[in-house]
């Protein structure tokens, strides 16, 4: 399938990264996860992002993630992912470029990688023009405002500088303010981006806005849903769904990847550990299980009653 012109708007998964007992990536349980993904009806997939624990693998392992999961799609819906964890610009580079040379459809930059927390937007811009320079000609390219180490929401002379370049066709927006979004969505209208949002709050407007998607850490959990709110967000019953999606994505905040793994492995039976690089699973209570077990059903009633 050729996804060069645009991509399709709906829900894009941050994929999470399983591990095997021995602490390795376990590649059949990322094979069967990306199956369970596509199988839910979901419209691309972001590889190697935060979800992924990519602050805390190795170059050879984020690409290595990034085959497992182009092989297992097989095409059938797009794959991006990030790359540049590195400070150095250079550095960023390289594994940029590394990352698109495995035929991903966009390459996608991390926002807080080009400047510090209090650098003004005259060092971003310039270090931008500067790892542009450094990037295969042809790459095509995303942007994500990542909230680790810490989050750089994308100011307007950034973004004025992505539009202008044409190289860019994907942002993933953390900002959660609705207003905020709306003059994001202003300033790249008629350009080449596309902008999908991860909160939730603020999804369903958004997407009555412009917005073309959703691209979030609940995707994780019920995409099934989502997939519905994207398709169906001018219906009355939108609203609620919404409702119910919103107060279901507070368990962002218990203990996140963890989590998100124990719903897949006991309540979606995916062959997905538990364990984490970036959180100590033995954290996940047997109250945090009931919580995510109470949240699973409620996401099935509303599933059945608004959107059979």
């Amino acid at each position: 399938m050729d996804f060069a012109e645009k991509f399709p708007g709906g829900v894009w998964p941050v994929m999470l990264t399983p591990y095997t007992e021995k602490g390795a990536i376990d590649e059949d349980a990322l094979a069967a996860l990306t199956e369970w993904y596509v199988g839910s009806g979901v419209k691309g997939l972001f590889a190697a992002c935060q979800s992924s624990e990519i602050f805390y693998l190795n170059q050879k392992e984020r690409l290595k993630i990034v085959e497992i999961t182009m092989e297992a799609a097989r095409g059938r819906v797009p794959v991006i992912a990030s790359a540049n964890t590195s400070e150095d610009i250079e550095a960023q580079a390289e594994e940029l470029n590394a990352v698109w040379n495995l035929g991903v459809d966009a390459a996608i930059l991390l926002s807080n990688r080009l400047a510090g927390p209090e650098d003004p937007e005259e060092v971003w811009t310039e270090n931008f023009y500067r790892l542009l320079d450094r990037l295969n000609p042809d790459i095509r390219l995303g942007i994500y405002e990542c909230p680790y180490p810490y989050k750089r929401i994308l100011r307007s002379r950034e973004i004025q500088a992505m539009v202008g370049t044409g190289k860019f066709h994907f942002l993933k927006d953390t900002c959660c303010d609705i207003a905020a979004i709306r003059q994001k969505l202003e300033q790249i209208k008629g350009s080449s981006i596309q902008l999908f949002n991860a909160n939730t709050a603020t999804l369903l407007q958004s997407l009555r806005d412009g917005a073309d998607g959703y691209c979030g850490v609940m995707a994780n959990f019920h995409p099934e849903l989502y997939v519905w709110l994207c398709e169906h967000f001018m219906e009355e019953a939108a609203e609620k769904v919404s409702n119910v999606l919103t107060m279901s994505a507070l368990i962002e905040r218990q203990l996140y990847p963890v989590n998100a793994k124990w719903h897949l492995r006991n309540l979606e039976m995916l062959p997905v550990r538990i364990e984490s690089r970036c959180q100590d699973s033995s954290l996940l209570t047997e109250t945090f299980r009931q919580e995510i077990r109470v949240m699973d059903e409620l996401i099935g009633d509303t599933y059945r009653t608004y959107c059979i």
